[in-house]
C-alpha cells in the first residue's frame, strides 16, 4: 500500500513539472491541488486545465496521459546509480520533460544532485559573472552551466540542489516547493 502511495505521490510531482515547462510554479501548484492526474482521462486533464488557465492545456493534457505509463515504473528511478542516471532516463523517457523539468521533478522526490537552471539562475549567474547568459539553452550547455554549479556547491560544502535553490530564492524572493 505504501509502495501505491508513493507512485501516485511521484506521478503527482511528475505532471507538476510537466505543466509548469513554460508556466509558473505557482500555476501548476494550483493544478496539482485540483486533480488526482491518475484518475483522469485525457478530456477530462485538458478541461481542467483550460479552467484554471493553463497557456497549453492541449499538449500538457497528452503529455501528461502519456506519462501514466510510467507512473509504477518511477519507483525504480531510486535503484539507478546517481541523479544524472535518473534525470537521463526522464528525459529520454517521458515526453514533455527537459533536463530542467526532470531535475525539478528529481528535487521534489528527494534527490539533490542536479541542478534546475531556469532563467532565474541563469540571471544571477551572468550578473556576478560567472557565465554569459545564452541565448538558449541546449543540453550541452546546461550541462556546462551545472558543472560551473557543481563547482561552486563544492567549495561551498553544499548539495548541489541546495545551492541553486538558494540562488533561485535570491532572484525571486520566492519558497515554494
Amino acid at each position: 500500500m505504501a509502495e501505491l502511495r508513493r507512485n501516485r505521490d511521484w506521478f503527482s510531482e511528475l505532471c507538476f513539472c510537466i505543466l509548469t515547462a513554460n508556466y509558473t510554479a505557482e500555476g501548476g501548484m494550483c493544478i496539482q491541488k485540483a486533480a488526482d492526474f491518475s484518475a483522469l482521462d485525457e478530456r477530462r486533464i485538458r478541461a481542467l486545465l483550460k479552467r484554471c488557465g493553463h497557456r497549453f492545456p492541449n499538449v500538457r493534457a497528452k503529455y501528461i496521459c502519456e506519462a501514466k505509463k510510467h507512473e509504477n515504473a518511477l519507483a525504480a528511478l531510486k535503484k539507478m546509480r546517481n541523479d544524472a542516471e535518473r534525470r537521463e532516463w526522464l528525459v529520454k523517457n517521458v515526453k514533455g520533460l527537459g533536463y530542467k523539468e526532470a531535475s525539478h521533478f528529481l528535487r521534489n522526490v528527494g534527490f539533490f544532485d542536479v541542478a534546475i537552471i531556469d532563467r532565474h539562475i541563469l540571471n544571477v549567474l551572468a550578473e556576478y559573472g560567472i557565465i554569459e547568459k545564452p541565448k538558449t539553452l541546449t543540453p550541452k550547455k546546461y550541462l556546462e552551466i551545472e558543472g560551473r554549479l557543481r563547482k561552486i556547491a563544492r567549495r561551498l560544502h553544499m548539495p548541489l540542489g541546495e545551492l541553486d535553490f538558494y540562488l533561485w530564492w535570491m532572484k525571486t524572493g520566492k519558497i515554494l516547493k
